[in-house]
C-alpha cells in the first residue's frame, strides 16, 4: 500500500471520538447466561464507554492457520462449546455483520495477507461477552482470526495497524483469558472467586502488575518469564487477545483493570480497559 493509499483509506473513515479499546477475560461459555460479579462489570464497562457504531473482536476461539476476517452481512451465532445446558446452545446473538468494515480492515493489516471469511459467525468469545454488553444486538460485530503459525511479536505489531479505526467509532475488543490453565482446574472449587493455586496467583500478579506498568515486553515475551507463566499460558490461544488490545495502546493513555478475579484454581478473569487519562 503506497502513501495515496493510505489518504484514500483514512479519509473513508468518519473521524470520531476516539474509542477505548477492550481486553475482556470472557472465562466460561456459562457467563453468557448466568448473573454474576463478571457479567456485572462487562455491563458497567460498556456503560462507561461511547456506544460503538461497530466492534471489531478478536477472539480466543478462532485460532487459524493465517488471517481472516468476517465479512458476511449476518454472521450466524457459533456454540462451539459441548457439555452445557441446552439453555446455552438455544442462545443467538443476531448482530448484524459489515462486509465493509471487513474489507477496510483487511486493507489496514497490509502487507499482511487478510482473507475475507463468508463461513466463520459470531463465536462465544465474541456473543457470551457482547450479549451482556450490547444486549439489543443492534450494533454491527465482525471477528478477526489469530494466526496461530505466528508468534505474540507479530501480532502485537499488526494490531498497532489498526489503530485508524479506534477514531471512527470502532470499538476493538480482544476477548480470552491470561491465566487460562483447564487441564489444572481444582475442581473442589470449580466456581469460587479467588481460588488459586500458586502459580496461577503469581502469575495473576505479575500480568495485572505488568499491565498496570506498561512493562508490554514482559508481556509479549510471556514464554520466557518462569515457570508459573508456562502453566498460566499453555496455548497462546486465549493469551494472545490481550497482545491485540496492549498493541492498540497509546503512549498518552492508561489501563484499567476490573473483574481482576481468579476463579477455579487455573483461570483468571481480569479484564482491561484501554482509555484516556482521566
Amino acid at each position: 500500500m503506497n502513501l495515496n493509499d493510505l489518504e484514500r483509506l483514512a479519509s473513508e473513515f468518519t473521524p470520531t471520538e476516539k474509542m477505548p479499546v477492550l481486553f475482556l477475560g470472557h472465562g466460561s461459555p456459562m457467563n453468557a447466561i448466568e448473573e454474576n460479579q463478571f457479567v456485572k462489570g462487562f455491563r458497567k464497562v460498556a456503560g462507561e464507554i461511547p456506544t460503538p457504531k461497530a466492534i471489531v473482536c478478536i477472539s480466543a476461539h478462532w485460532f487459524t492457520k493465517g488471517t481472516f476476517v468476517t465479512a458476511m452481512k449476518l454472521p450466524k451465532t457459533i456454540h462451539d462449546f459441548g457439555g452445557f445446558p441446552q439453555a446455552l446452545f438455544e442462545v443467538q446473538y443476531p448482530a448484524p455483520g459489515d462486509p465493509e468494515l471487513a474489507q477496510k480492515t483487511s486493507e489496514l493489516l497490509l502487507p499482511a495477507s487478510v482473507e475475507l471469511d463468508e463461513s466463520w459467525g459470531l463465536d462465544h468469545g465474541a456473543w457470551s461477552v457482547l450479549r451482556h454488553m450490547y444486549p439489543e444486538a443492534d450494533i454491527p460485530v465482525i471477528q478477526l482470526s489469530i494466526d496461530y503459525t505466528k508468534g505474540a511479536a507479530y501480532h502485537f505489531d499488526l494490531a498497532n495497524r489498526l489503530a485508524k479505526l479506534r477514531n471512527s467509532g470502532i470499538l476493538i475488543i480482544g476477548s480470552g483469558n491470561i491465566v487460562h490453565n483447564l487441564r489444572l482446574i481444582d475442581w473442589k472449587n470449580i466456581n469460587t472467586v479467588g481460588a488459586g493455586w500458586d502459580w496461577a496467583i503469581e502469575a495473576h500478579e505479575k500480568t495485572n502488575q505488568w499491565l498496570l506498568e506498561g512493562d508490554f515486553k514482559r508481556l509479549i515475551n510471556y514464554q520466557d518469564q518462569g515457570t508459573a507463566l508456562q502453566y498460566a499460558v499453555p496455548s497462546p490461544d486465549h493469551y494472545l487477545p490481550l497482545i491485540y488490545s496492549i498493541g492498540l495502546k497509546d503512549p498518552s493513555e492508561q489501563i484499567t483493570l476490573f473483574n481482576k478475579e481468579l476463579i477455579g484454581g487455573s483461570l483468571s478473569m481480569t479484564s482491561v480497559k484501554i482509555h484516556a487519562q482521566s
